[in-house]
């Protein structure tokens, strides 16, 4: 017995060890991109790293550890004014709660997502990582790394106007209404994860195929076809079909992904090569894609960065996984 879990043990500090230094390699990124001003498509690198608190926020010193972020991240901080990058008005600082940090990707990587638990609870409690990245990609937002955290239980919609606003501080100005667009269809999708709540692999197949299904439209478009509510019903069911989810997903859900992929059509994102070539390459990642982290350190642009990912998964997971193998043997 006590072989058998001494082998267990080993098996599982190994593998940990091997994901550690896999997570090690960084590339640089490429500065020479150029920008896409008709439709608002980021095509620039991110020229550095931002941390930003909701203004509703408490505990900034232990936010900005649980995000990775280092002195040498530019602070903002979203107030309820804010909120108009998510198109909603009225709202008071005070619910501006959920903080994010963006990091540049390198490039071809996408826009990945790590929702962190702060204080050991994941506080987001109805955005999923894969919703995040499916949303800020039809924004026009790409190859960024985003963590999530919140000090408080949220919902988690107004984290994605702290990415609007760091990009707006980098000098990539996005359409606002791709990015009311893009946040119709994260909150349409809401309810048919919150329906399978079960199946952990649900909103990354979810997301992979509203993702697919957008940038095949997007593509339908480009070539002169009118895009009608009844073409979009039938690439999102064929999409649902290849993830092997359209009978999981209900008519109701499936009518609200519909409606709210009319208003990414009619967006000027959907005019973009460039948008369908990211959104392919999101969806294609997405479908195998489960839990709150997406990004690994080799996704980090900056060694610094990727340097903060990988303690954080050495505290957060390996760590824990080897207290418990320990407690495992002090018992006997």
């Amino acid at each position: 017995m006590k072989l058998t879990k001494g082998l267990t043990a080993l098996l599982i500090i190994g593998s940990l060890t091997t994901a550690v230094a896999t997570t090690t390699r960084v590339f640089a990124a490429d500065s020479s991109s150029s920008s896409t001003s008709s439709t608002n498509v980021q095509t620039t690198a991110l020229s550095k790293s931002y941390i930003v608190y909701g203004a509703g926020a408490s505990n900034h010193t232990e936010i900005a550890n649980v995000l990775g972020a280092t002195s040498d991240y530019t602070a903002l901080t979203t107030t309820g004014t804010d909120a108009s990058y998510i198109g909603l008005s009225g709202v008071a600082d005070s619910t501006m709660i959920s903080s994010v940090s963006l990091t540049p990707a390198t490039t071809g990587a996408g826009t990945l997502v790590n929702i962190k638990d702060y204080d050991g609870q994941n506080n987001i409690t109805t955005v999923t990582s894969q919703q995040y990245a499916m949303a800020a990609t039809m924004a026009g937002v790409n190859d960024i790394i985003i963590n999530v955290t919140s000090d408080k239980s949220v919902t988690g919609e107004a984290a994605l106007a702290g990415v609007y606003k760091a990009l707006a501080a980098d000098g990539i100005s996005l359409n606002e209404e791709n990015t009311q667009a893009a946040n119709s269809v994260l909150s349409a999708t809401s309810d048919a994860i919150a329906d399978n709540s079960d199946d952990k692999s649900y909103p990354g197949k979810l997301t992979s195929a509203v993702t697919d299904t957008s940038a095949d439209l997007a593509e339908k478009k480009q070539a002169g076809t009118t895009i009608t509510l009844n073409i979009i019903g039938n690439t999102l069911n064929t999409n649902l079909e290849k993830q092997g989810i359209a009978d999981q997903t209900s008519d109701t859900a499936k009518t609200a992904i519909v409606n709210s992929l009319k208003l990414v059509v009619n967006a000027p994102i959907s005019d973009s090569k460039s948008f369908v070539e990211n959104a392919q390459n999101l969806a294609d990642k997405l479908k195998n894609s489960t839990g709150d982290l997406m990004a690994k350190a080799k996704d980090f642009a900056n060694s610094a960065d990727a340097k903060q990912a990988t303690n954080w998964f050495v505290e957060h997971v390996v760590n824990p996984v080897k207290n418990w193998i320990q407690s495992i043997f002090s018992k006997n």
